[in-house]
């Protein structure tokens, strides 16, 4: 699995991301319906081309490069952008309960601005 979106994402959806991918496998775009319901955009990962434009296009470096690379407290996010796929309303609540169920459990992170959240890992 290439890319991971982590929690700096969650009720950011920045979509500066979106627009750098060569090949739209960042959902849901802005212009999907299910963009409102959603709590952070997912990469596909079947989708993704590896090209790597979406990583320094993201301005709360919620996005990693490979599921090594993600650290251990964000690890159950990565299952949550595996199952997501967008017009599947079932993979979308699959992968939603994920992201709520991770917010849950990290409420002292999650109180972190997301600007912030990435360097504040450190100390949780």
């Amino acid at each position: 699995m290439p890319f991971i979106i982590t929690d700096p994402c969650i009720e950011t959806k920045d979509t500066a991301c979106v627009d750098v991918c060569p090949v739209d496998c960042i959902h849901p775009r802005k212009d999907e319906a299910e963009f409102a319901a959603a709590t952070m955009l997912y990469i596909h990962p079947e989708e993704c081309i590896d090209c790597g434009a979406c990583v320094p296009a993201c301005p709360v470096a919620a996005i990693y490069e490979s599921i090594d690379a993600t650290p251990a407290h964000q690890k159950d996010l990565i299952e949550a952008n595996a199952i997501y796929r967008n017009g599947d309303a079932a993979t979308m609540d699959a992968a939603e309960a994920i992201v709520k169920k991770h917010v849950a459990d990290h409420a002292d992170i999650m109180a972190v601005p997301a600007a912030e959240r990435q360097a504040a890992h450190a100390r949780f």
